[in-house]
């Protein structure tokens, strides 16, 4: 017998919150729950991690790129490097366009990572759970209700994490955001993909600039459709398996003075499909005029298209262009960035800007509080940044080094009853150095 009644059930409550749980929100997560909170991370996939494993396989902006490379985010995140390193899944290399060191590591081995950790911590998980709605007043967020197997739930806490990327609390709890291509042109959206029984040897016999001669020789040829002539391959830890980076498709369009982005089903709907479309039609480049890819197959897409930017929160302090690249150190700061700007626009290419050899900017703790928020933080790409700041501090590992500081953070808000900047910034760093996070440049 169906004993289905519509209904919302009645709100369960944690001390915090997490919603998302990629590279910001599962540290969050791990962060608050280590700090003695009871956690809950809402995630929408079925596995954590986000853009980490359903994307990418490359940590960037753990080391800074130039002259010396200088380890610049520890904490949660070299837990996150010990487990890879227990399961042999990871490799160092050099970025293709001198971002600095990435860390490659395998995306299944690093969802139990996560897992594991996240479980270790006692913070409770749901996975599949899409969020549907807020309960928020435009300072405080009551309650947040989610979409699940079950029909809609409903959960209560005393303090929310925004670590869903797009800002999905904040935007249907009323605080304010900047729309990506509203001010400034959106990042481009980017389709993985991942290609086996590649000759690896082989195809190191040409160089990057080599690899970009043959890419732009293809597209001018007529042949093939390839929007992006720049677009990077590297090894991965699976012998003779190379993932990309090549695909480009717009995130955004204008409908008179409405700007329609990656939030938008439909648009997310057609750029998930060409895509994969696209994805082909470089694997056929590939195959045919690249050195190594004779008899390379299809092994994955990525599980869902790559999103650079959408909604951009406006909080305490907005970390600005000139900032970035003028490395500007910050009193409240919780993190480093040593990344240099990387704007994937609509054109052919990518638009680089480098910081000071060596040097890197502040992450300000003011950069991941809302305005006016008397218990929402936020972590990861929707931190409070304009488009060019954002296009150099949105890296994963930057993501952790947010994640990290407003878990701990939350942690201490729920447990004294306190708004984000009643809590002295000093206590929120000196546990993020006890726990190995690293603030200041090398």
């Amino acid at each position: 017998m169906n004993t289905y009644t519509k209904k919302i059930s009645a709100p369960k409550h944690y001390d915090v919150i997490v919603v998302g749980s990629g590279s910001a929100g599962a540290t969050a997560t791990i962060a608050a729950a280590r700090a003695g909170a009871k956690t809950l991370v809402l995630e929408r996939l079925p596995f954590l991690g986000g853009t980490s494993t359903a994307v990418l396989d490359t940590f960037y902006g753990f080391y800074t790129p130039g002259a010396s490379s200088k380890k610049v985010v520890g904490g949660i995140s070299d837990d996150v490097m010990e487990r890879l390193r227990h399961y042999r899944s990871w490799l160092e290399r050099p970025n293709t366009h001198g971002a600095g060191t990435g860390v490659t590591y395998h995306p299944e081995y690093l969802k139990v990572v996560w897992e594991d950790l996240v479980r270790e911590s006692n913070a409770d998980v749901l996975l599949n759970a899409w969020v549907q709605d807020v309960e928020a007043n435009g300072k405080s967020v009551k309650q947040v209700i989610v979409a699940s197997k079950l029909g809609l739930q409903s959960f209560s806490a005393d303090v929310f994490v925004d670590a869903s990327g797009d800002a999905d609390l904040c935007h249907f709890g009323g605080f304010d955001y900047e729309l990506a291509g509203d001010i400034d042109p959106a990042q481009t959206l980017t389709t993985t993909f991942k290609l086996c029984n590649v000759d690896v040897a082989k195809r190191k016999t040409i160089s990057k600039d080599e690899f970009h001669g043959l890419m732009a020789k293809a597209a001018e040829s007529g042949h093939y459709d390839l929007p992006r002539k720049e677009g990077s391959d590297h090894i991965t830890p699976v012998d003779h398996m190379t993932a990309t980076i090549m695909t480009r498709l717009p995130s955004f369009y204008k409908q008179g003075e409405t700007v329609v982005n990656a939030t938008d089903p439909e648009l997310l709907s057609q750029a998930e499909m060409e895509g994969r479309k696209q994805a082909i039609e470089y694997i056929r480049f590939l195959r045919d005029r690249v050195p190594g890819y004779e008899q390379a197959q299809l092994s994955t897409f990525g599980m869902q298209i790559g999103v650079r930017e959408t909604r951009r929160v406006y909080g305490e302090h907005r970390l600005s262009r000139d900032e970035v690249l003028s490395a500007t150190q910050f009193d409240d700061q919780i993190g480093l960035c040593g990344a240099p700007i990387e704007d994937h626009h609509g054109g052919a290419d990518t638009k680089w800007a480098y910081l000071p050899d060596g040097q890197c900017v502040g992450i300000p703790w003011r950069t991941l509080v809302p305005k006016a928020s008397e218990n929402l933080l936020i972590a990861g790409r929707c931190f409070s940044a304009s488009h060019d700041a954002h296009a150099s501090v949105r890296s994963m590992a930057q993501c952790m080094s947010m994640g990290q500081a407003v878990g701990t953070a939350a942690a201490l808000m729920a447990q004294e009853k306190k708004s984000p900047l009643e809590i002295p910034v000093n206590r929120i760093q000196e546990t993020l150095r006890a726990n190995g996070a690293i603030l200041e440049t090398p």
